[in-house]
């Protein structure tokens, strides 16, 4: 049992961390190498990955995406430590709007505007891409940026304040949940169930009572009996 406790707290560790890791935003260090339009047929499996159409068209099975192609600067510990080399990593540019998560992005063509302005053709721009979600190559998924700001060399140090002062607001809502619950047990729920085990002792005292008075009847009438068998 006590294993089974850890499997389930682990996978809900898992379940919580990822689903936060997803729709958090993240921040890479990037060179943009060119951007384009492609054509994308969704299906049931890469479908929830993606968000939705344009703010002012209308949903279809399939329609145009747009991609910002990069060579991304390697890190570790999620992306707090940098390191020298470079990979390539592919964004999608799509509207969020209203849905979730909640980004209320609207601005996908100046996105893409600003992307192809950084391009690096005679000098090495670097810029900083804000995104959200994962690249999964064999569902041909993409991390959907939501920003791109120009910076200087490839060596900034990017803090994630909003992380930062997210996680910090979890942690003090989640006390405050529980000192909420613990006051509210300590003036509702406890004072009911001492006042049902009251009411059980009650009923049990007076069931026991109830037995005694039993076994002492049927004494007698068994006693009464036995005075008969006796004549």
């Amino acid at each position: 049992m006590r294993k089974v406790k850890i499997t389930f707290r682990v996978l809900l560790f898992l379940i919580i961390g990822g689903f936060f890791h997803y729709v958090l935003p993240q921040h890479d260090i990037v060179r943009v190498t060119s951007t384009e339009v492609i054509r994308a047929d969704f299906n049931w499996y890469n479908r929830i990955f993606y968000a939705q159409a344009d703010a002012g068209n209308v949903e279809q099975p399939t329609r145009d995406i747009r991609l910002i192609n990069t060579e991304k600067k390697k890190t570790w510990l999620l992306g707090f430590i940098p390191r020298d080399a470079t990979e390539i990593m592919v964004y999608r540019n799509e509207d969020t709007g209203w849905i979730w998560p909640p980004y209320f992005k609207f601005d996908s063509s100046d996105l893409q505007a600003e992307a192809a302005a950084l391009i690096s053709t005679n000098e090495e721009k670097w810029a900083v891409i804000t995104h959200y979600g994962w690249r999964i190559k064999f569902l041909s998924v993409y991390p959907n940026a939501v920003g791109i700001r120009q910076v200087e060399s490839p060596n900034v140090t990017i803090i994630p304040w909003f992380n930062i002062f997210f996680f910090i607001f979890l942690f003090v809502a989640w006390r405050f949940i529980v000192a909420m619950w613990r006051q509210f047990r300590e003036r509702s729920v406890d004072p009911l169930l001492e006042d049902a085990g009251e009411v059980w002792d009650k009923v049990d005292g007076h069931a026991d009572a109830a037995s005694e008075k039993a076994r002492g009847i049927w004494g007698r009438f068994m006693a009464w009996l036995a005075t008969w068998r006796k004549k």
